[in-house]
């Protein structure tokens, strides 16, 4: 899904779509080059791995995650001529042949949702987000009544209307044999994933999830699901009626509400993939035909700035950031409580919270890398998140924008800026703790 909570095996579909670009277009489309599958690209470590370093921290606290086996799921019987109909169409705007039968499944949204229940509970793993919760409340972006899980069970709950599983070809979306336009929509975006998938392998998104590699999983996440917009956009430009582009928007626009339940942080996060990716993808397409974006697929990029600047891709690549083990210092009982990779979209949609959209948007760009960890002891948990940046002054505008982002949130928390490139950011549970934690640095 994004930076937070992403189902490793399950690419989404959302309501909220598509309801600005129906009336667009993209680029001229070239004939791709042969394509292959790519080896699965991580990117470069984030920050050091030694003993002691935040990776090392991360990979202890990283565990429990899992994929779901193959189910050796097989198509049974003909495809309704309905759905037929639309994977010859996103074979025609993808070019791209389907190598084999996709199981594309009609169910109800109780049906959908009761699916997605279920990866839930055999893939993520309760203790690892209910530790990450603690530290997101500490820094703010989530209410303190609200657990990650159950935001993200409230998000998927209220805006998927479709998913396709890479490692078994399972496709399901809501609608029926004789889909309306929005379904078809649907059905187009899902039906992307699979044929990209089998070029492409898109099951390679998953030692990024299941290795907590956040920031490289949003911005692969990001290109998958940008593909999946960009060309169901496209079916219904080339191949849907006036009569029925008027009854997906209408559709569309009757269902832009955020589910109850999903903090503005997480509804950020997780709607990202789907606006900021079609974005990117529509640039690369301008820019060098489907040959580009199939590259794209096949090299994801680095970090979430790289889809907000697709200028940036493929060679700016973050620099290594680390926050050292700070538990000793704060006193016996302080114990890693999490660690996170921090991007320009994650710093955005946290800025966003408390600052307007474009001083927010100003002050994540020249973002060049971003960790933080926290640990904590009994109640009380303390966060550094270390940043940096391209230049002094876009430093500088992130520290100032942090203060008074501070200011607004009146939180626990201060800001360490030495005029460099670098900007460290201090989070506590209380006030005790937050002086406790600057004795440490």
């Amino acid at each position: 899904m994004s930076s937070r909570l992403r189902l490793p095996a399950l690419l989404l579909g959302l309501v909220l779509a598509l309801g600005a670009c129906i009336r667009g277009g993209g680029g001229e489309a070239s004939p791709p080059p042969p394509s292959s599958a790519a080896p699965t690209a991580t990117g470069p470590t984030p920050s050091p791995v030694g003993q002691g370093s935040a990776q090392a921290a991360l990979a202890k606290l990283c565990k429990g995650f899992g994929v779901p086996a193959p189910s050796g799921v097989k198509p049974g019987g003909p495809v309704p001529p309905a759905i037929a109909q639309v994977e010859h169409q996103v074979e025609q705007v993808r070019h791209l042949d389907f190598l084999k039968p996709v199981v594309a499944q009609p169910v109800t949204h109780a049906e959908l949702v009761n699916k997605l229940n279920g990866f839930f509970n055999e893939q993520f793993p309760g203790a690892f987000y209910d530790r990450r919760t603690r530290a997101w409340q500490t820094i703010g972006v989530i209410p303190e009544n609200m657990s990650i899980m159950q935001a993200q069970r409230n998000f998927t709950s209220g805006q998927v209307i479709g998913f396709y599983v890479p490692e078994t070809g399972e496709l399901y979306f809501i609608g029926s044999e004789n889909p309306s336009p929005l379904e078809r929509l649907t059905l187009a975006h899902e039906l992307t994933h699979a044929v990209d998938d089998q070029h492409f392998v898109l099951d390679r998104l998953d030692p990024l999830s299941v290795h907590c590699r956040d920031e490289a999983g949003a911005a692969a996440v990001a290109v998958v699901e940008g593909s999946a917009q960009f060309f169901s956009v496209q079916v219904a430009l080339q191949f849907f009626s006036l009569q029925d582009r008027l009854a997906l928007v209408q559709s569309l626009s009757q269902s832009q509400a955020t589910p109850e339940g999903v903090p503005p942080f997480v509804m950020g996060l997780d709607t990202f993939p789907y606006t900021a990716g079609l974005v990117f993808v529509t640039a690369l397409d301008t820019a060098g035909g489907l040959g580009g974006v199939n590259e794209a697929l096949k090299t994801y990029p680095l970090s979430t700035e790289q889809i907000l600047h697709p200028g940036k891709y493929p060679n700016d690549a973050p620099q290594p950031v680390d926050v050292p083990d700070l538990g000793p210092k704060l006193g016996p009982g302080w114990k890693d409580l999490d660690v996170q990779d921090v991007g320009e979209e994650w710093l955005l949609e946290m800025l966003d919270l408390q600052l307007e959209r474009n001083r927010a948007q100003a002050a994540a760009a020249g973002w060049d890398g971003g960790i933080y960890r926290a640990w904590s002891e009994g109640v009380h948990t303390a966060v550094v998140m270390n940043t940096v940046w391209d230049t002094a002054g876009d430093a500088s505008e992130f520290s100032h924008a942090m203060n008074d982002w501070i200011g607004s949130a009146a939180r626990p928390a201060s800001v360490r800026y030495d005029g460099g490139e670098h900007v460290t950011v201090l989070f506590a549970s209380d006030d005790a703790t937050l002086v406790k934690l600057q004795a440490t640095l």
